[in-house]
């Protein structure tokens, strides 16, 4: 499923305009977002938790030349799915 599918389905769900659905996961998108460039968690209760992980720097080989190179710190996205979730798609 794509998100122009996705909006489909929220719009005949709800029962509004493709429009409004549209606009209502770009605003709940934005909102993950925003709340995770802060370092927030944000937890759906039954979908899952998104939090934002640090990853260390580390030692890695660059596979051309075979010579070892630093890759950098770096925050990274996480997501954890919730028992809901982890029950509906066994």
């Amino acid at each position: 499923m794509n998100k122009s599918e996705l909006v489909e389905q929220m719009a005949n769900a709800a029962e509004i305009s493709k429009v409004s659905a549209e606009k209502a996961l770009s605003e709940a998108l934005s909102a993950i977002t925003a709340a995770m460039k802060k370092g927030d968690k944000v937890t759906l209760v039954g979908f899952g938790t998104f939090s934002v992980a640090n990853r260390a720097a580390r030692q890695g080989r660059n596979p051309q030349t075979g010579k070892p190179i630093t890759i950098k710190a770096r925050n990274i996205a996480r997501f954890k799915p919730g028992s809901k979730l982890t029950d509906a798609v066994k």
